[in-house]
């Protein structure tokens, strides 16, 4: 009974403040999502315009859970250079 999520694809519309964004399915519906803890776990950013797959409930068909976000070939995406610490010279 715990896996009764529907999973469904859509089209990233609007960012919203406070992890929150606004997603157009492939039959035009649009939900309110927000992100899994695993994506916001592994610092996953996510614009408009990146398709995402996620779940739904089936009693409530106006909000979901974003649970991946698929790679999209056409952009480029150019990840964050993250700083560990200063750098040792040789």
């Amino acid at each position: 009974m715990a896996d009764d999520g529907i999973q469904v694809e859509g089209k990233i519309v609007a960012v919203l403040p406070g992890t929150m964004f606004r997603v157009e399915l492939e039959n035009g519906h649009t939900v309110l999502a927000h992100i899994s803890g695993k994506l916001r776990k592994h610092f996953i950013k996510i614009t408009a315009g990146d398709m995402v797959k996620m779940e739904m409930s089936p009693y409530d068909l106006d909000k979901a859970r974003i649970t991946y976000r698929l790679r999209n070939s056409s952009q480029s995406r150019n990840a964050p250079i993250r700083s560990f610490g200063p750098r040792r010279r040789r």
